[in-house]
C-alpha cells in the first residue's frame, strides 16, 4: 500500500471513529427516524416489524463497511460515497414502492368493494353483515383490511372505532368517504346503498381520469428510462474509442469525483422525472 492509499485509509478510519464517538446521539435519532418511517410502510403491507431495529443496525453497518471497503480496498472515496448513498436509498426506495403499489391496489379495489357492499345492503343485510361479505369475497389486499375490521368488531370493539383505526391505517381518501357514509347512516339513517353507489361512481370516474393521464404520459416515462440508460451507453462507446482517457475516470481522483457525481445526478434526474409524471389527481 503506497503513501496515498495509507493516507486515505487513515482519514476514513479517523472520520468513522470520530462519527462513532461524537455522533452517538445523532445516530440514535437517525435510527429512530428510519425505524418510524419504514415501520409505517411495512405495517401498511402487513409485514412484521419485530426485527426491524436489529436489521437497521446491520443495514447501516453494511453501508459503513461499503464506504470503508471502497475507500481502502479500491482507493476511491468518491466511489465509496456513491455506493454508500445507493445502498442507503435502494432498500428504502424498494420498500416505499412496494407499499405504494399495495396502497394503489386497495384504492383500485375499493370501488368494486363498495358495489358489493351496496348490493348486500339492498339484500337486507346489516352494515356488519355486508362488511363480513366483503371480508369473504373481495380480492387481496382489500380483503385483509375488511377481515381485520370484522375480526375486531366480533371481539367487542365498536364498529366506529374499527373504522377509525382502518382510516388511520389505510390513509385513503376514498375509504374516508366510505367510512363517513357508514357512520352517517348509523347515526341518522337514510338510504345508505344509494350514498355508497354515488361514492363508488365518483371513485370510478377518478380512476378513469388517472388511467387516462397514465396512458398519455407513458411515452414520457419511457423517455425517462432511455435518458437514464444513454449515459451508460455513451461511457461504453467512449471506452472503446478512447480507452486510455476513459480509464482516467476510474483511476484518478478528479475522474472518480466527476463519474460519481454524474451517476448520482443521473439517478436523481430519473426519479425526479418519474415523480413529475406520476398521475396524482
Amino acid at each position: 500500500m503506497d503513501f496515498e492509499a495509507f493516507g486515505i485509509s487513515a482519514v476514513v478510519g479517523v472520520a468513522v471513529a470520530g462519527i462513532a464517538y461524537f455522533g452517538h446521539d445523532y445516530y440514535a435519532l437517525a435510527v429512530d427516524f428510519i425505524e418510524k418511517d419504514l415501520g409505517e410502510r411495512l405495517r401498511s403491507m402487513r409485514t412484521s416489524t419485530r426485527m426491524l431495529r436489529p436489521l437497521l443496525h446491520l443495514w447501516l453497518a453494511a453501508i459503513v463497511t461499503t464506504l470503508i471497503g471502497f475507500s481502502i480496498g479500491m482507493e476511491s472515496v468518491p466511489f465509496g460515497v456513491l455506493a454508500a448513498a445507493l445502498l442507503l436509498g435502494g432498500p428504502w426506495y424498494l420498500i416505499s414502492r412496494m407499499a405504494r403499489r399495495r396502497h394503489q391496489k386497495i384504492e383500485d379495489q375499493l370501488a368494486d368493494a363498495m358495489v358489493g357492499f351496496s348490493a348486500g345492503i339492498k339484500a337486507g343485510m346489516s352494515i356488519a353483515q355486508a362488511l363480513e361479505l366483503l371480508a369473504k369475497d373481495c380480492p387481496r389486499p382489500i380483503r385483509e383490511e375488511f377481515q381485520q375490521i370484522i375480526a375486531e368488531y366480533k371481539v367487542g370493539k365498536p364498529l366506529e372505532v374499527t373504522l377509525e383505526e382502518a382510516k388511520n391505517r389505510l390513509k385513503s381518501e376514498n375509504f374516508v368517504l366510505f367510512s363517513a357514509a357508514l357512520m352517517a347512516s348509523r347515526e341518522s339513517g337514510g338510504t345508505l346503498n344509494e350514498t355508497v353507489e354515488r361514492i363508488s361512481a365518483a371513485i370510478r370516474e377518478m380512476q378513469r381520469l388517472e388511467r387516462k393521464v397514465e396512458s398519455e404520459t407513458a411515452q414520457a416515462r419511457k423517455s425517462a428510462v432511455y435518458m437514464a440508460i444513454v449515459p451508460i451507453i455513451i461511457l461504453i462507446v467512449f471506452s472503446q474509442m478512447d480507452p486510455e482517457n476513459t480509464a482516467l475516470l476510474f483511476t484518478t481522483l478528479p475522474g472518480q469525483m466527476m463519474l460519481a457525481a454524474a451517476v448520482l445526478l443521473n439517478v436523481v434526474a430519473f426519479f425526479w422525472a418519474t415523480r413529475i409524471l406520476r398521475a396524482d389527481l
